[in-house]
């Protein structure tokens, strides 16, 4: 099973089974090796260098139905909120001050933000502060809003596909959302020219270990710049309330993986981590992460942002500890920079 990491570690190309070898027959001797290569691999590109992005959380109002999803439509249990522009770039203006330079402006797809007010905020923030990057995650659109946002000056977009697999897409979301125009939606993100960010969710209801191989080849020949994978985990007012969520163990193993699949990614230790383990984000580091994701969002704000129960929006995941997090990166050999990040090509 070591040849098959020292084969991906050396670019090398795993097929089909070799992957489901890999995932199916691991153990936790073999993880630790996998690891080790991981961060091997990380340092040689990036260093100990962690990159932080300001996470704005700017509404929680979607027109979507996804069945995992706590701010879904049909979730009216969830009290709606959506930032004002003055509210968005007041998060920027305290986020710039700690030392943010990429702020990720993060919600459901609202359509009260239209492509117009989108490309208002976009000039406004890269007017005001022109050394930072705006990375956006608003969802599925068209190929011509998209272009309008990029040109206005988005640098990155983060759109998950949440499973290559068609089938499988069709049992986490409702019928209306198509598989097909998801990857569309990604295919436009990068022919744009975007640094494009995808990935899934570890542990999601119904998926197979073929389903994350499916998903690992996808990205392999997809490259994005950015992979953001998560455990699953539920939320207590959608239909998946009762489903398990996903492992801290696999997450950490399959970043390690994708680590050594794209050796140039920007790969967050994801909050979904932390909040299932109180050192999910070190031990993503540690697997070969080197993107941290604190919240800027206004305080009032952060509990209705509630997509997985327990979410977390405090302690080290608030930007307003920024220092604590830096010491926390340090006492396991790391350093956060104040830095765009922008991903290696």
């Amino acid at each position: 099973m070591k040849k098959l990491i020292d084969k991906l570690s050396l670019n090398h190309r795993l097929d089909r089974d070799e992957l489901a070898l890999l995932i199916d027959g691991r153990n936790e001797e073999l993880a630790e090796y996998l690891f080790q290569k991981a961060r091997e691999t990380r340092h040689r590109h990036y260093g100990h260098d962690i990159f932080v992005r300001g996470l704005i959380e700017i509404s929680n109002c979607c027109q979507n139905d996804c069945l995992y999803c706590g701010i879904r439509r049909s979730n009216h249990k969830a009290t709606r909120y959506r930032l004002t522009i003055d509210e968005i770039l007041e998060c920027c203006s305290a986020g710039y001050q700690l030392g943010f330079r990429t702020f990720v402006l993060q919600g459901g797809e609202d359509l009260s933000f239209t492509d117009d007010k989108i490309v208002a905020l976009i000039r406004e923030i890269k007017q005001r502060f022109p050394d930072c990057a705006v990375t956006l995650s608003i969802g599925e659109k068209s190929h011509e809003s998209y272009l309008r946002y990029f040109e206005a000056g988005a640098d990155r977009y983060l759109l998950r596909h949440e499973t290559a697999n068609a089938a499988h897409y069709a049992q986490l979301h409702p019928a209306e959302m198509s598989h097909a125009r998801r990857m569309d939606c990604l295919r436009s993100l990068k022919a744009i020219g975007y640094q494009t960010g995808t990935g899934f969710m570890v542990g999601s209801p119904f998926q197979t270990t073929d389903n994350i191989v499916e998903d690992l080849l996808f990205m392999a020949d997809f490259k994005p710049e950015m992979v953001g994978i998560g455990p699953f985990i539920p939320h207590h007012d959608t239909p998946f309330a009762q489903q398990p969520g996903g492992t801290v163990e696999l997450t950490l193993y399959l970043l390690a993986i994708i680590r050594l699949l794209l050796p140039k990614v920007l790969l967050p230790a994801t909050t979904a981590l932390g909040t299932i383990d109180p050192d999910g984000r070190e031990k993503g580091i540690l697997a070969g992460a080197n993107v941290i994701m604190p919240n800027l969002s206004p305080q009032s704000v952060r509990q209705k942002y509630m997509i997985y129960d327990n979410k977390l929006s405090s302690g080290l995941e608030s930007a307003e500890y920024l220092n604590s997090l830096k010491e926390a990166m340090e006492s396991i050999g790391y350093q956060i920079v104040e830095s765009r990040g922008d991903a290696l090509r």
